[in-house]
């Protein structure tokens, strides 16, 4: 029962993207998101009529997309970073930022700081800073069918 109700059976894992829709870069990463999710969909209702064997997870993905403009809070940052590799990782997201407590003291002083695009799986704790759209891919290949 506890791991029907948190993630094991049946849950989507949840993806955010952090976009800020004047921004190119981020618009593309949101039109890419978009297009897996509709295949994940698009597949998994062909699978459900026809294809009773079983599919590897790298052909299709299963989440649900959370599409935010806000920046992360100070306990979603903190995440990020330890997805993106540890504290050293701050400047890739908040430009010139040091370290954990630098990135969180910018963020706090101004939202605006905070790059995007940036892609975030939260049950697998990772995270794609940017457009790399192999990376972005990878993320999201190495979901588990739901």
């Amino acid at each position: 029962m506890f791991k029907k109700l948190f993630g094991e059976h049946g849950a989507k894992n949840v993806v955010t993207l952090f976009h800020k829709p004047s921004s190119s870069t981020s618009t593309r990463v949101l039109t890419l998101l978009k297009q897996q999710n509709a295949q994940a969909v698009a597949h998994a209702t062909e699978d459900q009529a026809s294809n009773h064997t079983p599919q590897s997870k790298t052909e299709r993905t299963d989440f649900e997309l959370d599409v935010t403009e806000e920046p992360p809070t100070g306990d979603q940052l903190k995440n990020i970073l330890e997805y993106l590799g540890g504290s050293s990782s701050a400047g890739k997201i908040i430009p010139g930022a040091t370290n954990e407590t630098d990135a969180l003291r910018r963020l706090k002083e101004s939202g605006d700081v905070f790059q995007r695009p940036l892609v975030v799986d939260w049950h697998q704790g990772k995270a794609v800073a940017g457009d790399n759209e192999s990376e972005i891919l990878s993320l999201l290949r190495s979901i588990p069918k739901a």
